[in-house]
């Protein structure tokens, strides 16, 4: 498979992912808090972190996965710009409380997600 089938493939399967997780998420959690989105961020920080080790420490996987999956994949699941909005969003209609929160909750679970992702395959292989 060419990269830019895998990027596609890889991107289809992320959007799908993203868009049901976020979705399912969203719907049991409720409105107020953007927990879709944030769960989907922590979520692919945490993928990111294994598969980037895999990729460049451990040779476990040939290195064109990189495009199907971090690239096609996470590059389409994450959800940065959606992000970004629902804090503005959320600043806008005066919940500063609401985006401070989702800012430090999200980069800093995010951080710890690939954090926990390299380091945890390291230990396992």
């Amino acid at each position: 498979m060419t990269r830019y089938a895998m990027i596609a493939v890889g991107g289809a399967l992320g959007a799908l992912a993203r868009y049901a997780l976020g979705g399912l998420v969203q719907e049991f959690a409720g409105a107020r808090f953007p927990y879709g989105t944030l769960v989907v961020n922590v979520s692919g920080c945490l993928v990111m972190g294994v598969v980037m080790t895999l990729l460049t420490e451990r040779g476990v996987v040939h290195p064109s996965w990189r495009f199907l999956v971090p690239i096609g994949f996470i590059g389409a699941y994450t959800t940065f710009s959606t992000f970004e909005y629902e804090t503005f969003r959320a600043l806008e209609q005066g919940g500063w409380l609401i985006a401070l929160a989702n800012v430090m909750v999200s980069v800093g679970a995010g951080f710890a997600a690939v954090a926990a992702g390299v380091l945890g395959t390291r230990a396992l292989l």
